[in-house]
């Protein structure tokens, strides 16, 4: 009988390790300490995914960096557009293990009320989610794994490679996942995006979305950067919360709250608080009372989220009056409140549905790519 030859092992891609990580491998391998920005320049902002193409590295340390890790390209499984061109999702291949979602979505002064132009990627940091929201399409799909820093810094580059789009402005960890479940990764990702070298994204440009994990809070907030922080509310009770968000545990809603004013006196950023308006759930006028009675005082931002309806969960957005009924109540009592802008409604924007719908599309595991919903981007 003749055995197959093993498979030889995988490499690790050269941005997990991250900026200080690989400053000292290249510093044990008797590297100039300025080879860590030159590799940032390549990676980042140029977007190389062959080490054969660092010109400006000397030839013996290219084939060293591609012996020690991988540059792999990036497949795109799925792409849809909406919003004329102004909003597109992917669907990125992580390979055996599956598949992660990436949205980017480009705003006009007109859209933001002033200002300058933004555009925005939203990304992933977890294969599926536990957390076990009970209104998140990602989290009816459970959990497979945590990803990597260089799989959450794909879903940035492949935007950036497009040398169409506008430049890529903010980033905002809201996509499928936890992200303080998998802190290290996260903050890891992060310091790349802001690397002088590589994108230079400023640290103010960044967001971090959590339902709320005491000890990823307190770390994100050791770590002194200035990236924003929301911690998902969406209730003004203890027993509410619990329902919507089973694994939120112990943690109170006055937790949280402290958790947010330690966040705040680390970092000087005020965290938004965000609350999904579930129709006939946690809309009502009582509860908006209710919630802008915890909020008093506090120096905090709600951002309120109209439900974007997941077909199996059985809930139902609010009426845009109720909505902003909310609204007003909150900023009746001196809240600072804002409606989300809505996008990506028409290609199944939540969290975790274009991934769900191209696994039912392709059940075969062949894949060909999810276009039903795809509209045609418009002209820069």
């Amino acid at each position: 009988m003749v055995l197959d030859a093993a498979a030889p092992p995988r490499l690790p891609r050269l941005l997990d390790a991250s900026p200080p990580a690989l400053a000292a491998i290249l510093a044990a391998w008797g590297e100039p300490a300025y080879r860590t920005g030159q590799l940032a320049r390549w990676v980042l902002a140029g977007g190389a995914t062959s080490f054969d193409a660092m010109t400006d590295l000397p030839a013996a340390l290219c084939a060293r960096l591609a012996a020690a890790f991988a540059l792999p390209p990036d497949r795109v499984l799925a792409t849809t557009h909406t919003d004329d061109g102004a909003t597109t999702k992917l669907l990125l291949d992580l390979g055996d293990s599956g598949a992660v979602e990436a949205v980017r979505m480009d705003y006009d002064p007109a859209d933001l009320n002033g200002g300058r132009a933004r555009s925005t990627v939203c990304v992933s940091t977890q294969l599926g989610c536990a957390m076990g929201c009970v209104f998140c399409a990602t989290g009816m799909q459970g959990f497979t794994r945590n990803l990597t820093a260089a799989e959450i810094l794909a879903q940035v580059l492949v935007f950036t490679r497009d040398a169409a789009a506008r430049p890529v402005t903010n980033v905002v960890f809201m996509g499928m996942g936890e992200p303080l479940a998998n802190a290290t990764a996260t903050i890891d990702a992060i310091r790349w995006l802001v690397h002088p070298d590589g994108l230079a994204l400023r640290q103010r440009g960044i967001t971090i979305s959590t339902v709320g994990l005491r000890a990823g809070i307190r770390r994100l907030a050791a770590e002194r950067l200035q990236v924003g922080l929301t911690i998902s509310l969406h209730a003004p009770d203890d027993a509410l919360r619990r329902t919507l968000v089973p694994t939120a545990g112990g943690t109170t809603i006055d937790e949280l709250l402290a958790l947010g004013r330690e966040y705040l006196a680390a970092t000087g950023r005020r965290v938004t608080y965000a609350y999904a308006l579930l129709d006939g759930v946690n809309d009502s006028p009582e509860q908006a009372a209710a919630l802008a009675q915890r909020l008093r005082g506090e120096h905090a931002h709600v951002n309120l989220v109209p439900y974007n309806p997941v077909a199996a969960s059985g809930l139902r957005r609010p009426s845009h009056a109720r909505v902003r009924a909310f609204q007003r109540t909150l900023q009746a009592a001196g809240i600072n409140a804002t409606v989300r802008i809505e996008r990506g409604a028409s290609i199944a924007a939540a969290c975790g549905q274009l991934r769900s719908d191209y696994a039912r599309a392709n059940t075969a595991r062949e894949l060909v790519p999810l276009e039903a919903r795809t509209q045609p981007a418009r002209p820069r």
